[in-house]
């Protein structure tokens, strides 16, 4: 158990961090610092990045506690394609981009996706860690496929393009709509997050000792990952598949503050939101003007740290072979 202080000085320093990367994010960019800018483009943006950092942070780290998987982020179980694939499918129909309707089919397919890999995954009632991690390749290769197919083919071409635009991940679309159609299901989510924190911390014994201890464990791990995909699906639906911030942030900090699941959850969501406006300000202002995408910004970042974890995960079971 790490020193609890040590949360309050990271949690204060990450805040503080995340202040001054507000005020960098509103006040510098390619285009003027004029207030109908600032209000109608960068403000907008600025809550989008930070909505969707808390968001895939949190879900990262209720994949990990419920998984027991420290390898678990919402882009590498799949989780983040079927949102993905449910966005471009609310705007194939017809439904707006930036909506509470495309929200809702990327929450209900990122469900779906879920649950797929779980139940793949399952083996002899335990969930393999690794095979967790090829069905959601499997599962991230198949929403891709299938997204390439509706927008090459939709009757509503120019709605379902737009949306190919942040396949990669990118704050460029992002406005009012989108942080109101995003802010009600992460609401929910942290909520329900923080209310299964302790269980959480319980289910780390392993599924005999939870339930001796008296906790409902099939009923808490649904619930978390509900809450995972509530996380997940509400940001991608606006910004599209952003990658391994749900893994290097709940993983750094882990280190830093300990295991506990309560505080674990508020530093990485601060993190999460750090993490995302730092990439957001590097997309937008590395190669002003063109715009790097902020998936490819994290990538660049989190592949190499995924596979320093992914050795450490094989030597401390012995090998996977």
């Amino acid at each position: 158990m790490k020193n609890p202080g040590r949360s309050w000085i990271v949690g204060i320093a990450l805040f503080i961090t995340l202040s001054v990367l507000i005020a960098v994010s509103l006040n510098f960019g390619a285009a003027s610092t004029d207030s109908v800018v600032i209000w109608n483009i960068r403000l907008p943006r600025t809550i989008a990045a930070t909505l969707v950092g808390v968001g895939l942070a949190s879900a990262g780290v209720l994949l990990q506690g419920s998984l027991r998987n420290p390898l678990a982020d919402p882009a590498l179980v799949g989780v983040s394609a079927g949102a993905a694939l449910g966005a471009v499918l609310g705007a194939a129909i017809g439904l707006p981009f930036n909506s509470i309707g495309v929200t809702s089919v990327a929450v209900v397919t990122s469900s779906i996706a879920m649950a797929f890999v779980l139940w793949v995954s399952r083996s002899n009632g335990r969930i393999e860690v690794v095979t967790v991690l090829l069905s959601g390749i499997a599962v991230s290769a198949f929403g891709a496929a299938a997204m390439s197919i509706i927008i090459n083919s939709a009757s509503n071409a120019a709605g379902t393009r737009s949306v190919s635009f942040w396949t990669t991940g990118s704050f460029s679309l992002s406005n009012w709509s989108g942080v109101n159609a995003m802010w009600p299901a992460i609401a929910i989510g942290m909520v329900l997050a923080f209310f299964l924190a302790p269980s959480l911390d319980l289910l780390a014994l392993g599924d005999e000792g939870a339930h001796a201890s008296g906790v409902a464990v099939s009923r808490v791990r649904a619930l978390a990952l509900l809450a995972a995909v509530l996380l997940t699906a509400a940001g991608v639906a606006v910004v599209g598949v952003i990658a391994f911030v749900g893994l290097v942030v709940p993983h750094a900090v882990r280190l830093v503050i300990g295991p506990s699941h309560r505080q674990l959850l508020v530093v990485s969501a601060v993190g999460g939101a750090v993490v995302l406006l730092l990439a957001d300000t590097i997309a937008r202002l590395a190669l002003s003007p063109i715009e790097i995408p902020v998936g490819s910004v994290t990538a660049i970042v989190g592949a190499p740290v995924f596979f320093v974890m992914l050795g450490r995960a094989r030597n401390r079971q012995g090998g996977w072979a």
